[in-house]
């Protein structure tokens, strides 16, 4: 999946967009939405699709290119069993269900994250999904599942070394082409619902520069209205890259621009 158009921004300053070329979201809050009102946990999660839907389509709606959701991480393992086994099978009907109608909306859906640990069945409906819609263009769908920043960074430095035993020099744009997420630019904003404020081992190479909104909001709730709080917050970030604000200024032809 390396696709080396896109660069790491520790080496090559981004271009900036007034829209977010890629938003990336931890989606936080399914159980305490459900306890809230009295349901079992998996409601919550139950309900968390939904919100999946409606900010796919507000996403598009706004001109995003890319969306990454944080499904599951690979320490989501250690919740109740039942719990897990739930989340799993909605994977599975989420996938059946849905699948025909990212397709018909021209989405490309790619799932990142070690695949061994899931049933047979749901790593054969992951495939049919990717390979259906692999040619779409109009959003870049990525769902995160039993995905963790280090195994991406780990994996990424085995890959290489398999490749080129006795290697003893790797460099950034090595690891860059073998990460998950290679096909994609950074994400420009990291979003994070439920009131947390920590990554939790998403992405941890690729969020190097990406601009965080935290929001207390549990995941169930969110809509098209709190992604554009989210984009708001955004556009009045200056997106230096290690620059000062006098050479931005220099480079808008003495604007002092945030986004293009």
């Amino acid at each position: 999946m390396a696709n080396k158009a896109f660069t790491s921004s520790t080496q090559v300053v981004p271009g900036v967009n007034r829209v977010p070329r890629h938003i990336a979201i931890i989606m936080d809050g399914n159980g305490r939405w459900a306890r809230k009102r009295f349901l079992p946990r998996v409601a919550g999660h139950t309900r968390g699709v939904e919100a999946v839907r409606g900010t796919i389509r507000a996403a598009i709606e706004r001109g995003v290119e890319y969306l990454t959701l944080f499904a599951f991480s690979s320490e989501n393992w250690r919740r109740p069993v039942e719990e897990v086994s739930f989340l799993m099978q909605l994977f599975i009907k989420s996938l059946q269900k849905e699948v025909s109608r990212l397709h018909g909306n021209g989405i490309c859906f790619h799932v990142i994250g070690d695949r061994s640990r899931f049933d047979p069945v749901l790593v054969k409906a992951i495939e049919a999904a990717e390979d259906l819609t692999g040619k779409n263009t109009r959003l870049h769908l990525t769902v995160a599942a039993n995905y963790g920043g280090r195994w991406d960074v780990l994996s990424a430095v085995n890959r290489i070394l398999a490749r080129q035993p006795g290697t003893t020099g790797i460099s950034e744009e090595m690891i860059n082409a073998e990460l998950s997420m290679s096909f994609a630019p950074e994400p420009d904003l990291f979003i994070r619902t439920g009131g947390e404020q920590r990554i939790s081992n998403f992405l941890l190479w690729q969020l190097a520069y990406s601009e965080f909104f935290f929001t207390d909001a549990l995941w169930p709730d969110f809509n098209g209205k709190l992604l554009d709080q989210a984009i708001a917050s955004y556009q009045e970030r200056e997106r230096r890259f290690g620059r000062t604000s006098d050479q931005l200024i220099a480079a808008k032809g003495g604007e002092v621009g945030r986004h293009a």
